[in-house]
């Protein structure tokens, strides 16, 4: 499978799992950090990074480190691409 396909799929992997839809409309508000998150969701600690990874390499999400915390917001930038591949392959 070639390179671009592979990309192509995080970021439909990133949008198929509950949990992950779950973060993505907590990141609606705004920047949250991992602990708020962890709060909100019903998910350990290895649950939610294996999350954020999988957000995170689709472009959806984005992060930054403060210190020892974590913090997360979606990515316009992902989103829009997003958006772009889905109207690249539903367009005869």
């Amino acid at each position: 499978m070639n390179n671009e396909l592979q990309k192509n799929a995080k970021v439909f992997k990133a949008l198929c799992d509950p949990n992950r839809l779950a973060i993505l409309e907590l990141l609606r508000g705004g920047e949250k950090c991992a602990c708020v998150l962890l709060e909100q969701l019903d998910l350990k600690q290895s649950g939610l990074s294996y999350h954020m990874k999988i957000l995170c390499e689709s472009g959806i999400v984005a992060s930054r480190q403060d210190g020892k915390w974590t913090y997360y917001h979606l990515s316009l930038d992902g989103r829009d691409k997003a958006v772009e591949l889905l109207k690249q392959l539903t367009t005869p």
